[in-house]
């Protein structure tokens, strides 16, 4: 299981470094695992895609929260999406679980593993039934541009805060 000092640290090392990693769920019909293949950072009140864009609200809160604490929240009013909380507490940063392998997409992977909103504000170190893990794996990460964020400014378009498991 990743520990406190791997969330510690700013949202596009931790976003690079959680590619081909393993999310763990535990529940009452057991363990299941899938491999992270794309995550997506958002780093703090400059960053116009970022939800914290405008500041603290009661939805955004959960933002500046210490390293590690799980973000949940409901897209389009139809999927639940996981993001990772990094940094430091009152620094507003967070990374996207986009996708992982079997699962191509961020509502995909939180119906497969039942995340709902009921883990906003979890911690990520297990105690709530879901963590990360590394077992090894290694692959070539690719960048690119993030998608979804056309209503950001120009130059956050463009930041290559996307990260994709290599072909």
């Amino acid at each position: 299981m990743l520990n406190y000092e791997f969330y510690h640290r700013n949202c596009p090392e931790v976003a690079r470094d959680l590619v081909g990693k393993l999310l763990v769920r535990q529940t009452s019909e057991g363990i299941q695992r899938l491999r992270i293949s794309e995550t997506e950072a958002y780093w703090g009140e400059q960053d116009t895609a970022c939800h914290a864009h405008k500041g603290r609200t009661r939805r955004t809160e959960v933002l500046y929260a210490d390293a590690g604490t799980v973000y949940v929240y409901l897209c389009y009013g139809i999927h639940w999406l996981l993001n990772i909380v990094t940094g430091d507490v009152d620094d507003p940063q967070a990374v996207l679980i986009r996708a992982c392998v079997d699962a191509e997409g961020p509502g995909k992977l939180t119906k497969r593993l039942g995340i709902t909103g009921r883990l906003n504000r979890e911690r990520i170190f297990g105690e709530s039934g879901l963590w990360i893990e590394d077992d090894g794996f290694r692959c070539r990460v690719e960048t690119d541009r993030r998608v979804g964020i056309g209503y950001a400014s120009r130059e956050d378009q463009d930041r290559l805060w996307r990260f994709k498991m290599g072909k």
